[in-house]
């Protein structure tokens, strides 16, 4: 099987990083803070620190400690969850608003450079080929349950 191998996900993770560095240094703020407030912005139906942790698979201490940072820099309010006064929801301030916009730019600037030099046609392949992938990946781990 021919395939990008290991240091392709390593290879994205630096490239979005160098990318970020820039926008982080000028918004005083650290990667993983910037990446946990686009999170959220970006992925309405996670609302709680424990999605972050889940999904990003960071750590629950790194995401606490960014966490309890953007709140404190007003980026971010916590609220009882009304349906669960056990949870905490994070919800984006108005404060965040243009920090978003900008990473949203910073985001599609990345997409459009990972995809420079292809063309309509392979793209269009690409994004087929991600997408029967995502399906298997469904059908194996509802086989785990």
């Amino acid at each position: 099987m021919n395939t990008p191998g290991i240091e392709f996900g390593r290879k994205i993770s630096a490239a979005y990083a160098a990318l970020c560095k820039p926008l982080c240094q000028k918004l005083h703020l650290p990667q993983t803070a910037f990446d946990i407030l686009m999170f959220l912005a970006n992925n309405p139906g996670y609302q709680t620190a424990s999605d972050v942790v889940e999904v990003r698979k960071l750590k629950a201490n790194l995401v606490s400690v960014n966490i309890d940072r953007l709140v404190q820099e007003g980026y971010l309010v916590r609220e009882a969850d009304p349906g669960d006064r056990r949870r905490t929801l994070l919800r984006c301030t108005e404060k965040a608003c243009p920090i978003i916009e900008q990473g949203r730019a910073l985001q599609e600037e990345f997409g459009a450079r990972l995809l420079e030099r292809t063309n309509e046609a392979q793209r269009k392949a690409f994004f087929e080929t991600m997408d029967i992938i995502n399906e298997n990946l469904d059908a194996i781990l509802e086989g785990e349950g």
